[in-house]
């Protein structure tokens, strides 16, 4: 290590004076950091080309540009915002390395490095002066050292790609950001001046209503007959008639629309145009498919196969952030059948600017806005828990609700056990449900505070591995989530019993389309996850879960 208070090879004042002039004034966090880089440059191996990863984006950046190789422009340097103070350097071909902090538990000594660490003093009301001196004099005493290994993503270096010209803006960019630059997806950091996003329309052909026999129409018109019927009277393409007139006037119409000669030129698309080039995206991962041709401008989209309706909402989202563009769809994690519709979309006007179509297209080609995942037939075990029922005192009751809901979404059960609240008991009837070739195992109840309850123990004996317990819905809070292997463990409590519709029913459909649950995947449900316990259950059909 080197002299008390030096870092790496500049005295404390050098230092100062170094950071000083590179950061504009020596901040605190370039004083820690200094003494954070020279530690993990200590313990790296001698001649190993190393990269860097920060987890802070303001300071300590400049502490490994100032003392390592490590910069954002020679991209040997990678800023991984999480708002810890920590940093790592690594090996840049294994991601061998060592990962630095600022320990909170090694400040008791040094009030004044910890009341600006936690933020406990304004700015103005902290001791410049005390600090620095503390800083000095805690050196490298303040930080705890821990071997890592960066994640595969953080190894190597990686190519922009083939390089396209942005039909928008006209200038390059990596091709593989879509069809248009990511500026003009919207993440440039400016704000458009100039035209309103409310474009004015191309110059159409327009003529009153008497004057449209002999003319072709130029979109699909409406006819709405409150509580009756809605649909195309008039579709685009279609030769007016003079009989037709009444029929406008009727709709009231005065004006319409026609095909002439003023055209609106390349940098306009048809409505039905745009509504065709958005399916043709959503539909090409293969589980959704058009019902038809644009119908009054829109295209719906049905389910292709059976499943589970899995909506990325953030690129749905930026979709509907796109200028006069629509999607909408049914709910996430919705069951449907083949044939249902699950999404419509349209462009607003009946021109759409070729720029908002692009940039709408651009979102499109990011991935699956939605998908239908299908459903596997579960083979699925119930282990039926409590001594109540093992000793017949009482009658199972769980085994008749939850084996419809099994068998609705194409599973069976290959077999039923009933076991008491005994920890070896529930493990041994786990491994023997697993030997009856189950994919799903089901516990039932054993799950709640009570002493008696004993299930996640049992499970936890049986090899259950990254389970999750609890989660924010009513009923079915104390609902349980894990795995043995590639089988799935889904816990049920005894609420089950009593209530038509609980977590199960909203767990059930994810784990048989094999989708990843992650505890922020619960945390996500609490909102909409309070049933309304109505007299008359109504779910599917109701807001639970939603």
């Amino acid at each position: 290590m080197s002299e008390k208070g030096n870092v790496g090879q500049y005295t404390f004042d050098e230092y100062l004076d170094l950071i000083g002039r590179f950061h504009s004034y020596p901040a605190p966090g370039l004083i820690v950091g200094g003494y954070m880089v020279e530690m993990a440059k200590r313990h790296m191996p001698e001649g190993v080309l190393y990269d860097a990863i920060s987890e802070a984006a303001s300071c300590l950046p400049d502490a490994i540009q100032l003392l390592t190789p490590c910069t954002a422009g020679n991209g040997w340097l990678k800023i991984v915002n999480l708002d810890r103070y920590a940093l790592s350097l690594f090996n840049k071909f294994t991601g061998e390395g060592v990962r630095v902090f600022l320990d909170v538990d090694k400040l008791g000594g040094y009030d004044e490095i910890r009341s600006w660490y936690l933020k406990l003093k304004s700015k103005r009301e902290q001791d410049s002066d005390k600090l620095r001196q503390q800083m000095r004099e805690a050196g490298e005493s303040v930080l705890t050292m821990q071997a890592v290994k960066a994640a595969p993503r953080f190894i190597g270096k990686t190519s922009k790609g083939a390089i396209a010209v942005c039909p928008l803006c006209g200038e390059a960019f990596p091709k593989a950001h879509g069809a248009i630059c990511k500026g003009c997806q919207g993440e440039a950091p400016y704000v458009e001046t100039g035209e309103s996003e409310i474009l004015v329309q191309p110059r159409l052909a327009s003529v009153s209503v008497e004057q449209a026999a002999g003319k072709t129409t130029l979109h699909d018109m409406t006819r709405i007959v409150p509580d009756q019927s809605k649909g195309a009277e008039f579709k685009a393409g279609q030769q007016l008639s003079v009989g037709d007139v009444c029929r406008l006037q009727q709709m009231g119409r005065m004006h319409v629309y026609v095909q002439g000669d003023a055209q609106p030129g390349p940098e306009w698309v048809h409505e039905d145009e745009a509504a065709e080039a958005f399916a043709e995206v959503l539909c090409r991962e293969g589980s959704l498919e058009k019902k038809g041709p644009p119908h009054e401008g829109k295209i719906t989209l049905l389910a292709a196969q059976d499943g589970l309706l899995v909506v990325d909402e953030n690129l749905l989202e930026a979709l509907n952030l796109v200028p006069d563009v629509m999607c909408a769809t049914r709910h996430c994690y919705s069951v449907v059948r083949r044939g249902e519709a699950v999404a419509g979309t349209r462009a607003i006007p009946l021109y759409l600017s070729r720029p908002n179509l692009h940039k709408a297209l651009s979102v499109l080609n990011k991935g699956p806005v939605l998908r239908v995942a299908p459903l596997r037939r579960a083979r699925a075990g119930l282990l039926i828990t409590g001594t109540e029922v093992f000793q017949g005192i009482i009658q199972d009751k769980f085994a008749p609700t939850l084996t419809p809901k099994i068998e609705t979404l194409g599973g069976t059960v290959v077999k039923t056990l009933i076991r008491p609240d005994d920890r070896q008991a529930i493990r041994d009837g786990v491994k023997e449900l697993l030997g009856a070739g189950a994919d799903l195992i089901v516990t039932t109840a054993g799950l709640s505070v009570d002493p008696d309850d004993v299930t996640r123990q049992g499970l936890q004996d049986a090899g259950a591995t990254d389970m999750l317990y609890g989660m924010p819905v009513l009923p079915g809070a104390m609902t349980l989530l894990a795995r043995i292997g590639n089988v799935q463990v889904l816990g049920v409590p005894a609420c089950a019993l009593f209530f038509k519709t609980t977590s199960f029913d909203l767990l059930l459909p994810r784990l048989l389309a094999d989708l990843p649950v992650t505890r922020r995947d619960l945390a996500r449900l609490g909102h909409g996850a309070m049933c309304k316990e109505c007299v008359e259950c109504k779910y599917p059909h109701c807001p639970f879960g939603k």
